[in-house]
């Protein structure tokens, strides 16, 4: 089964269906078919919040959360272990703090980083990505 990590990259990729949304929809269509499974931690739940917040409205927000409530994504909530490795990720490399965790969940997880953000550029020896 394949296993991904969202950050808030690919939800708004695919909730703006700007590019990359094509790549997010296909794995949330293997999700829905139990072909896949997704995992999002919710610092990057919050993130993709308070930026559909600050760009478009509570209206906007909201609809968003409710619209990935809908999608078999699992929401994460970090313990010492993923916190812990966030921190070092923080620690060695120039990536946002909200980055760190989805990082740090991808690799726990063994599953493949779902992202456009090229933040990421630089983890990619140490974690797998899947460019969006």
């Amino acid at each position: 089964m394949n296993r991904y990590v969202f950050d808030s990259f690919a939800l708004l990729a695919y909730a703006e269906n700007e590019p990359g949304s094509a790549t997010v929809s296909a794995i949330l269509k293997e999700a829905i078919a139990g072909k896949s499974e997704i995992f999002l931690s919710v610092i990057n739940w919050g993130e993709m919040y308070y930026i559909a917040y600050r760009e478009g409205g509570q209206n906007v927000a909201e609809t968003y959360r409710l619209n990935f409530e809908k999608i078999p994504i699992q929401v994460v909530n970090p313990d010492q272990e993923i916190t812990m490795l966030a921190a070092i990720i923080k620690a060695k490399n120039k990536v946002s703090y909200a980055d760190a965790f989805a990082a740090a969940l991808a690799k726990l997880k063994n599953a493949a980083l779902v992202t456009g953000d090229p933040e990421f550029k630089q983890l990619e020896n140490d974690i797998n990505i899947l460019w969006i």
